[in-house]
């Protein structure tokens, strides 16, 4: 048994000693291989020092060079696009607020007319009610009868009573068939 350990000791002290010696081996050719890279190095640039690669890359420069200034020019053209449609943009939004201000103000003036209208409505109604009915209906008599039944359809029932008494029975039937027809073509459902 004391034979096959000191081979086994001899065997792993080659083993060592191999790798150790790969190691060096490869170390040393490694100096060699940047030295080389170094001298490819150092070729390369002085035959791009004597115009050889430059003259071959001038094409190439001047295409680079040639979109630059096309990207350059686009740029600008973008530029200002840009600055019309902000302008654009502030006009319209301009444009927007002075429509809601007059939308606004037209409603305004549409409510303050419906208001009006309503109010001088009330007043004649009740200057029609407050009058004698033999007056009121002589008044009424000259009236169109659509204009006529409008009035008394806002009217007391007591008071329309007693106008609708003092006119021509024509002129009465008139206003009544109006008065009945006024919510004939409404919707029923």
């Amino acid at each position: 048994m004391a034979k096959k350990s000191i081979k086994r000791r001899k065997g792993t002290l080659f083993i060592i000693a191999g790798l150790l010696l790969a190691s060096g081996v490869f170390r040393l050719t490694g100096g060699v291989g940047q030295a080389v890279a170094r001298e490819f190095e150092e070729f390369g640039a002085s035959e791009v020092h004597s115009g050889t690669c430059v003259a071959d890359l001038e094409p190439v420069l001047d295409a680079i060079r040639q979109r630059e200034n096309t990207v350059a020019a686009r740029e600008e053209e973008l530029a200002v696009q840009l600055q019309k449609l902000s302008l654009a943009k502030a006009e319209i939004e301009k444009n927007f607020n002075a429509l809601i201000a007059a939308e606004a103000e037209l409603a305004a003036t549409l409510t303050q007319v419906e208001t009006s209208a309503e109010t001088d409505l009330s007043k004649l109604t009740a200057v029609y009610e407050s009058m004698k009915p033999k007056d009121a209906a002589a008044l009424f008599e000259e009236m169109a009868p659509e204009f006529a039944a409008g009035f008394l359809s806002r009217m007391r029932s007591d008071t329309a009573a007693d106008i609708m008494a003092g006119l021509k029975p024509q002129t009465a039937y008139t206003i009544s068939v109006l008065l009945a027809g006024r919510n004939a073509n409404l919707p029923k459902e």
